[in-house]
């Protein structure tokens, strides 16, 4: 009886984990700290040509009410397009970094995700760089006497921030491509010509629908590449919602429908026809975004799309100034 008590008593052996046992007893790697260059990466400088665009085709437009260059005023309208491109990306990861979007990436890493810098110091980058807009804009605004200008800067800024920012973000929500068409488009374009000749030409519309699009192509890209991603984390971005194959055609739309409206404007500027140089490449990004098989090849359509956007924009100042 003793026996058989003992043999009951006997502890059952421990069950082993399954795979190498090696790694399941290795630490987490921990995250090392950022360099300048995670810092570089960060603001996203393949978005940038995206602010030279407007600024190129607006200046372009203001050439048509005035001959004289203002190319004091478009410097200063091109920083702070700089600064608030910068800025947003910075915000965006801070946002998307501790909401825990970014845990899982697909394109380069973040700080805030990445955990290589504290969420308040990425903030910190990302509010200065958003002040730096502010007081650049405000110069542009004294300078011009343009005082109503100060709503539409600050409209931008807070545009800007609630993209990702915020309890309810509207990028979060299938809207980013309206913000991204509204401010990097007609109000990045317009105000520029605004700023230099206090008139709307009709060429400087054109001109901002036309770089509204390729920017919204931009996002596009990105979002196609984050697609599963945003989904598991509950990002309803507009790639999310319509599903991947409705994000190829829009991208083939956004890309293309800016070159249809170039054609129209060589009708007027015959130097326009040259943008047909710059729809090579958005023919390659379209090609990629529709045959790619890894989600990292849509980051070359992204940066494709990029310099076709300021190609555009060159070729179109170029004909108005002409």
């Amino acid at each position: 009886m003793a026996a058989q008590s003992r043999k009951r008593s006997r502890p059952a052996p421990k069950r082993r984990p399954g795979g190498n046992p090696q790694k399941a007893h290795r630490p987490a790697p921990r995250a090392t700290p950022a360099t300048a260059r995670d810092w570089i990466g960060a603001a996203r400088l393949r978005t940038l040509p995206l602010a030279i665009t407007p600024v190129l085709v607006g200046t372009g437009a203001a050439t048509l009410v005035d001959d004289q260059l203002h190319w004091v005023i478009a410097l200063a309208c091109l920083a702070v397009a700089f600064a608030l491109q910068i800025g947003v990306n910075y915000a965006n990861d801070y946002s998307d970094g501790i909401r825990g979007t970014d845990d899982v990436r697909v394109g380069p890493g973040r700080l805030t995700g990445g955990k290589k810098a504290k969420p308040r110091t990425v903030l910190i980058v990302a509010l200065a760089f958003f002040a730096l807009a502010a007081v650049i804009g405000l110069a542009l605004v004294i300078r011009t006497g343009q005082w109503w200008l100060i709503a539409v800067g600050a409209a931008s800024i807070v545009a800007a921030w609630f993209y990702t920012g915020g309890k309810r973000p509207y990028g979060y929500n299938a809207l980013g491509e309206v913000f991204v068409f509204v401010f990097f488009g007609l109000v990045a374009t317009l105000g520029t010509t605004w700023l230099q000749v206090q008139s709307l030409p009709q060429e400087a519309w054109f001109g901002a629908v036309a770089a509204g699009l390729l920017a919204c192509a931009v996002l596009l890209a990105n979002n196609l590449r984050d697609i599963d991603q945003d989904r598991l984390a509950g990002k309803r971005t507009l790639s999310v919602l319509i599903g991947r194959r409705a994000t190829q055609v829009l991208f083939t739309l956004f890309v293309l429908a800016p070159f249809a409206i170039a054609a129209f404007l060589a009708l007027v500027y015959p130097i326009a026809w040259l943008t047909l140089i710059a729809l090579l490449g958005g023919l390659s990004a379209i090609l990629i975004v529709w045959t790619y098989r890894a989600p990292r090849e849509l980051i070359v359509a992204l940066q494709v799309t990029s310099f076709t956007s300021v190609a555009y924009g060159a070729v179109l100042f170029w004909a108005f100034a002409a």
